[in-house]
């Protein structure tokens, strides 16, 4: 049954619904020959007769007759698949799944997601705000499209289209002295109660790399898995902390002072990550083209000013 096509159905139906072949010729845009072809072409296809012929009339045989309606859906349901997929290629039909971590998910992509949907009203657009980590598995495996995170390094399977570099800055209550300073020096940050994600966090790791490579080492007095715990744990005076800027606007939101971090400068650009040898659906690509013109906006909006 392979080799039967839509051309073929399209002239069953025709004649079934008209009995005419000289009418059916017309809705299918056939001549008579060509469509008498398709008729018998089919017909050979499985394996027996659809239409009683004689001089005066054409009807369904019985075997006819119970394909009519089968092949009038399938007919029907590949008009309503090929409707629905140029709706989706137009944009005004389909759905996203992007993950993000969750500082970038919070502050930066809702502004995107409405300019998206201001211009694609009709594709909806699914935001798993996950750990940084995370992200890059549920791209890896196929779970989401897009992500948003920390550049996960070379890879063969991703790629990454860096968006703007995401500098560390520190987090201190608002009575704490260093609030007084415009910048702060990490060794007078970590002179201070330490508050620090756990590990294996790549911000913890990241941030011990880059102090180990200048002598320096971290020494928690207290651990959290979540950015906006420790906002809380600074604001009620447990310590100070040192956090992605992308978490400027919630750390001030909770009441905390960010301020330049210095000596070392510490920053890991933030950007878009893909699947290499997969392409992106229409959808997806039109919102990754977005989120990349807005990069030297969103770089604007991460500065501590």
């Amino acid at each position: 049954m392979a080799n039967i096509t839509l051309k073929q159905l399209k002239a069953f139906v025709a004649v079934a619904r008209t009995q005419s072949f000289t009418e059916a010729c017309i809705q299918v845009h056939l001549s008579q020959p060509a469509l008498s072809i398709a008729i018998k072409n089919l017909e050979e296809e499985v394996g027996g007769a659809l239409f009683s012929r004689t001089t005066r009339a054409i009807a369904l045989t019985p075997e006819g007759e119970e394909f009519y309606p089968v092949a009038r859906k399938i007919l029907q349901d590949c008009d309503l698949a090929l409707e629905d997929l140029s709706q989706r290629f137009a944009l005004n039909r389909g759905r996203v799944v992007l993950a993000a971590m969750p500082s970038f998910a919070s502050s930066l992509l809702p502004g995107l997601i409405s300019e998206y949907r201001t211009l694609y009203p009709g594709v909806s657009v699914t935001v798993n705000d996950v750990i940084a980590e995370d992200v890059v598995d549920t791209v890896r495996n196929g779970q989401v499209e897009v992500g948003i995170t920390f550049d996960p390094g070379r890879s063969e399977d991703l790629s990454f289209m860096p968006l703007f570099d995401d500098r560390f800055v520190a987090v201190v209550p608002a009575q704490h002295t260093l609030a007084e300073h415009d910048k702060v020096s990490w060794q007078a940050l970590l002179n201070n109660d330490f508050i620090a994600l756990q590990r294996p966090s790549s911000i913890r790791l990241l941030i011990e790399a880059k102090l180990r490579q200048l002598g320096m080492q971290m020494s928690p007095e207290f651990e959290t898995h979540q950015l906006a715990t420790i906002g809380r744990m600074v604001v009620t005076g447990l310590g100070v902390s040192a956090v992605p800027s992308l978490c400027i606007q919630q750390m001030r939101e909770q009441g905390a002072v960010c301020r330049e971090l210095h000596t070392p400068v510490m920053s890991r650009p933030v950007g878009i990550v893909t699947r290499k040898r997969y392409p992106l659906s229409t959808a997806a690509r039109s919102l990754v083209d977005i989120i990349q013109a807005s990069a030297e906006e969103l770089a604007q909006e991460v500065r501590l000013t």
